[in-house]
């Protein structure tokens, strides 16, 4: 599919995106500023609610059945879903399905680490071009990019041919909650672009994610006999180290979506918790942990995978055979998946960027997750992730490159047009 913009209104749309760049800066400030970490979405989302109304969507909230937990496709919920809900925007008329849905995920992971930081993790600080903020990268980025790329058709004077859908979800980061509730109520599109962090490139693909709070309990005591106890901590150790091998065979598997990364199934202990008192062996302890894996299992087969390794380990262990581990799902239960690299989606963003940029876009896939996934498996609906430039996602000193938000805003200013276009007229 061909671009449907002239040189001339593809030049106008870009200058009014480079005299617009600072609202979407703005926004994207205002965003940070709202710490939207599980549970606290809230005012994030009413800005987002507030700049769709503000560009001409008709707006409206969705509502996360508690239910969701029932879904088949459903992980596990860490919080319960009253008074958190998607913010769903149409421009162009209402549909069922617009020919393009922009999806993107308002929640971010939390700041704990703030002391470490540069400037305070929820106060936006722009310093050499970067951005820094929690969730300035992953990925309300992204929303700064899209909203500067409907700026600037709109100041061109060109609106879509088509209804276009804007959807900002919530529990991306944990379950995927968000847009399967909004897909599941019919908020779809012929194709979706997520606005996710992609140095400018165009992600296709990630690996299965399954997150599992593992456990060790012992009863504990008095420090004084620590030698003759049995500490859940070094237990819980020995358990997380048989992991690893767990890790070494699973990496052993093979798929050419994923041949370009040499170890794309990883296993994160991403938190710890164990005792009370420094004086007192703790009763128990408890690791959640984070598990990549192959796109030809499923999220049951891995977490029984998974189980099947720690019982093994523990069966061969005499003190965790007498204190066996404890695996309860939490979150992510995420099926891997892929768009061919030939899809007509990859090829429209690939030729925006190109026209914008004079080059042309790498493709690759991740040993993570989107929520891309939902629309490509269970959909049926082209997805892929493009967005803006960033570094050190989820960690310390988070950031975006502010000028990657305008040359992406241009990219996408071309693919709106091009893929909501009249049939026929491209």
């Amino acid at each position: 599919m061909a671009g449907v913009l002239s040189p001339r209104d593809a030049a106008r749309i870009d200058d009014a995106i480079a005299e617009q760049a600072e609202e979407a800066f703005v926004l994207l400030e205002r965003l940070v500023a709202a710490p939207s970490t599980l549970g606290r979405e809230a005012t994030a989302q009413s800005v987002i609610e507030e700049e769709l109304a503000g560009l001409g969507f008709e707006v409206r909230r969705v509502e996360i059945p508690e239910a969701i937990a029932d879904d088949p496709l459903a992980g596990v919920p860490p919080l319960p879903y009253q008074g958190r809900y998607d913010v769903y925007g149409t421009l162009g008329g209402s549909t069922d399905t617009p020919g393009l849905l922009l999806n993107g995920h308002i929640d971010v992971v939390p700041a704990e680490d703030g002391e470490l930081w540069s400037s305070p993790p929820f106060v936006p600080t722009r310093r050499d071009g970067w951005l820094h903020g929690r969730g300035a990268a992953d990925m309300k980025c992204g929303f700064a990019m899209a909203a500067l790329a409907l700026r600037g058709l709109r100041a061109a004077g060109i609106g879509p041919a088509r209804p276009l859908g804007f959807l900002s979800v919530v529990e991306e980061e944990c379950t995927g909650h968000g847009t399967l509730a909004a897909g599941r109520a019919g908020i779809l599109g012929d194709n979706v672009l997520l606005m996710e962090p992609t140095d400018l490139g165009i992600l296709l693909g990630g690996s299965g994610v399954l997150w599992v709070d593992i456990e060790v309990t012992t009863g504990g005591g008095h420090a004084e006999r620590a030698d003759r106890s049995s500490n859940p901590v070094v237990l819980l150790g020995r358990v997380l180290e048989r992991l690893r091998g767990f890790e070494r065979t699973v990496n052993t598997h093979r798929d050419p979506v994923f041949a370009g990364i040499d170890h794309p199934y990883n296993v994160n202990i991403g938190r710890m918790s164990a005792g009370d008192w420094t004086s007192s062996v703790p009763a128990r302890a408890r690791a959640s942990v984070r598990i990549g894996f192959p796109r030809s299992w499923s999220p049951a087969r891995a977490e029984r995978e998974v189980r099947e390794a720690i019982e093994r380990s523990a069966a061969a262990d005499p003190l965790l055979a007498a204190h066996p581990p404890t695996v309860r799902a939490s979150g992510f239960r995420a099926e891997g998946y892929a768009l061919a690299p030939d899809h007509p989606l990859v090829e429209v963003v690939a030729a925006a960027h190109r026209d914008a940029h004079r080059t042309t876009p790498g493709t690759y896939v991740v040993g993570s997750t989107t929520d891309a996934r939902f629309y490509l498996n269970q959909f049926d609906r082209p997805a892929l992730c493009y967005g803006p430039r960033v570094r050190n996602m989820h960690g310390v000193d988070e950031a975006v490159e502010l000028a990657s938000i305008v040359t992406g805003a241009r990219t996408l200013a071309r693919v709106i047009p091009t893929l909501l276009a009249e049939p026929g007229s491209c």
